[in-house]
């Protein structure tokens, strides 16, 4: 295996995992870096959808213990059928809006200068979110609704758009619709699951004809990678927001746009699309 491809996994891996669960758009920081990385084509993509299971393994590893419980209740336990009612309610929208509309934004704004707009943007909408006064109606995930799920689902629908960040789009909008930051926060990794899961599965399924043994190596260091930055930073992120708000990410995210398209108007780098 070429070790310059490795590393070109290593690095994607780790991009990956840092920004799956933070309000930064991991799809925008992949498009970004495949870029970058000259790792961008059909062979990328396909990558990327890969090490996106590593993301999804991390929650399930650091809330293992409260999904066996749901998991064993499914048949028996009432809280537990409402947790999964209310994870699927919130899959739906993304799913129902991304099967009639993906092809056509994957078309048009799956480029760097799409997402680094978007990048801009979305950090004012977190920025006005943190202003407004927070009346907290819903401490923990247990405690929500149908409806807080489906509000919640609407808001990740959002993240169809690159740039917008699927966790971003959540978690604001489950501030605005009442939820604590855990609520929100955790909430924002229990339906990470089902949606990046199934659209993994999606994905390797219409990409089957692209998948080869020769690039296992490759996609191992990818996932791995992913797995433990994606772990470390949900660890960290619960920290964080238990005295933090999100507004530094609002900044991360207004430099970062700035600079890619500051780097794309003089020329110093030389993005896909203009």
């Amino acid at each position: 295996m070429d070790p310059i491809l490795l590393l070109k996994a290593l690095i994607l891996g780790i991009v990956e995992g840092l920004t799956e669960f933070l309000p930064i758009s991991s799809t925008g920081h992949l498009i970004l870096a495949g870029d970058l990385l000259d790792f961008n084509d059909d062979r990328g993509k396909l990558f990327e959808i890969v090490i996106q299971s590593g993301a999804i393994l991390a929650v399930v590893w650091e809330y293992r213990a409260r999904l066996l419980v749901v998991a064993r209740g499914a048949f028996n336990d009432k809280a537990a059928q409402k947790f999964i009612l209310n994870l699927f309610v919130a899959f739906l929208p993304l799913a129902i809006l991304g099967l009639s509309f993906g092809k056509a934004i994957k078309a048009n704004l799956f480029n760097p200068i799409a997402v680094a707009t978007t990048f801009i943007l979305g950090a004012f909408v977190i920025l006005w979110a943190e202003k407004r006064e927070h009346r907290i109606r819903v401490e923990n995930v247990e405690d929500m609704t149908v409806a807080d799920a489906l509000k919640l689902g609407i808001a990740q629908a959002f993240a169809l758009i690159p740039g917008t960040s699927r966790s971003g789009a959540t978690i604001i909008g489950g501030l605005l619709f009442g939820l604590s930051r855990k609520a929100a926060t955790e909430f924002s990794f229990f339906l990470a699951i089902p949606t990046l899961g199934v659209a993994t599965v999606y994905q390797l399924y219409k990409e089957r004809a692209l998948l080869s043994a020769d690039d296992i190596g490759m996609w191992a260091v990818g996932f791995v990678s992913a797995f433990v930055s994606a772990f470390l930073c949900v660890r960290w992120l619960l920290r964080f927001i238990s005295s933090h708000d999100f507004v530094p990410f609002a900044w991360y995210r207004i430099v970062f746009g700035i600079v890619v398209l500051a780097t794309a108007h003089f020329g110093w780098v030389q993005w896909t699309a203009h």
